[in-house]
């Protein structure tokens, strides 16, 4: 009886360690494949996907963001007029966080931006660099308004057609930043042309 006993319960031993071996044999068998699939689903497709105009418009964005973080640096050291000088350094401030935001995207994207000013705003740099005192002023500001014209209306474009979700998204969240601008880079220059002191416009405040 001991003996029977024995037998049955070393069978069943190992039915069950077959049972467990074969369940051991097919999830090692699916895991290879899951685990493979996660990481191309996340990255490339988007960069591969990019159309060409949202493409176009980072970098774009990202070559006149620069420029206006180094035309606002300039008009804080050769600006003589208080208020130019303050419009200076919310550009500077302003468009430096954007071009970080560009960055962000870009990287996610695989878009490589440039590195440099284009020939336009490098040209427009070092006019600016040679004038002094009043004549930086006005034709700073001068600058600023068409620029910011330039850029509403490039986001606002890219806003409503952007194929990508997230530069359609970068585009509407920073044109009202682009519009408020445009407003002050205005009202800069029409205290400019109005004959306004670097002492006025200080001691308005």
């Amino acid at each position: 009886m001991s003996s029977k006993k024995l037998i049955y319960t070393a069978s069943i031993a190992a039915l069950a360690f077959g049972v467990s071996q074969t369940a051991l044999a097919q999830s090692t068998a699916t895991s290879p494949s899951t685990s493979s699939s996660k990481p191309t689903a996340t990255q490339s497709i988007p960069a591969a996907n990019l159309a060409r105009g949202d493409r176009k418009f980072i970098e774009e964005a990202a070559q006149g963001g620069m420029a206006e973080v180094q035309l606002g640096q300039l008009a804080q050291q050769k600006a003589s007029n208080d208020q130019v000088k303050q419009f200076g350094k919310k550009m500077a401030d302003d468009h430096q966080k954007a071009n970080d935001e560009i960055k962000k995207i870009a990287s996610n994207k695989g878009i490589n931006l440039p590195t440099d000013l284009s020939s336009g705003d490098r040209r427009e740099y070092d006019k600016l660099q040679k004038k002094s005192g009043a004549d930086f002023d006005r034709e700073y500001m001068k600058e600023m308004v068409s620029d910011h014209k330039k850029d509403v209306k490039d986001f606002q474009s890219e806003g409503k057609s952007a194929k990508d979700a997230d530069i359609k998204n970068f585009a509407s969240s920073t044109l009202p930043t682009l519009q408020q601008h445009l407003d002050l880079a205005q009202q800069t220059e029409n205290t400019i042309k109005s004959g306004g002191s670097a002492q006025k416009t200080s001691s308005a405040r």
